[in-house]
């Protein structure tokens, strides 16, 4: 369904942000999350005959930010858990790859209650379905991915955490396979951070990268020309929610060198964004993106219908 948004009602699926700069806490609507049973993960490549889904995540672990700080960064874990589950559970197998093939964890931040409806069951069964998926330790490597072709795939997933603003977004393997999966309309979801992996489709997104960073706004524009996402409408991490976190004392402890949404919308995407920490989805043809870690659950209910719909045709 071209053009369509998913969004929550006036006052529901709303978190309101927390003092001294911490992330924010789930109101009660979000709660219905800890009623979800996760199942224990078995070996996925016994998943089911749906077909298989590419899951893209970064190999880096720190992000560098400005003045030289670091954040110690990953997936974050409700972003890969959630969407996860209900793929498999609608009867497609994963196949995870990153840039290098390394084992990869998540966000320790993200190891939270409040991204699961506040219940410590919910997010400890999470932890744990996470943890019991060996490919997370040993993922193929995007060259690899490339190389075989991405014909056998129904479709492509990319959570977030900051981690994919490190690598993933001047990735040019990965540029290629998402112009692949593009090409054909096959399914494509991002979610807060993973967006920013839609930027390796520029023609040289290290130089776009380079450019963000110093805001030339001339050099990304000539760039991006002919970016296979322009004029799609996306949602990512909104600056807003990002200044939130920033600085010392809070959650990152600095300042990133740029802003997802910002980079998105110079490479010529309409980027939607509500309030801070509001449930927001957003499906704009193949394109299936959830602006933060309190949309996973919705993301994934629509990621997985267009996974079915595609399917179908």
């Amino acid at each position: 369904m071209p053009n369509s948004s998913h969004r929550s009602k006036a006052g529901e699926h709303r978190a309101a942000a927390e003092t001294q700069g911490k992330l924010p806490s789930v109101r009660a609507a979000l709660l219905a999350i800890a009623s979800l049973a996760l199942p224990h993960a078995s070996t996925l490549a016994a998943a089911a005959d749906g077909g298989k889904v590419l899951v893209i995540l970064s190999s880096a672990n720190q992000l560098q930010l400005r003045d030289g700080k670091q954040y110690r960064t990953g997936f974050y874990l409700d972003e890969l858990s959630l969407p996860l589950r209900k793929i498999i559970d609608a009867g497609f197998t994963p196949v995870f790859a990153n840039p290098k093939g390394n084992a990869v964890d998540f966000d320790p931040v993200s190891n939270d209650k409040m991204f699961f409806g506040g219940s410590e069951q919910v997010r400890d069964e999470n932890v744990k379905f996470v943890e019991n998926i060996r490919e997370l330790q040993h993922p193929r490597t995007l060259a690899e991915i490339a190389k075989e072709g991405t014909s056998g795939y129904v479709g492509i997933f990319i959570p977030g955490g900051h981690a994919p603003m490190e690598d993933l977004s001047h990735d040019k393997v990965l540029g290629g396979i998402l112009a692949s999966f593009h090409a054909a309309g096959r399914p494509t979801g991002v979610i807060c951070h993973g967006p920013t992996a839609l930027l390796s489709a520029v023609s040289d997104p290290e130089a776009f990268r380079k450019a963000i960073i110093a805001n030339d706004f001339t050099a990304t524009q000539k760039i991006a020309a002919n970016w296979p996402y322009a004029g799609y409408r996306l949602t990512v991490f909104s600056s807003g929610e990002e200044h939130a976190i920033e600085g010392d004392g809070r959650q990152l402890g600095g300042s990133v060198l740029f802003y997802a949404a910002d980079a998105l919308a110079q490479a010529g995407a309409h980027v939607d964004r509500l309030a801070a920490w509001n449930v927001n989805v957003l499906e704009d043809r193949e394109l299936v993106s959830g602006q933060q870690p309190f949309s996973s659950e919705a993301f994934g209910d629509v990621f997985v219908a267009k996974l079915k719909s595609s399917k179908s045709l």
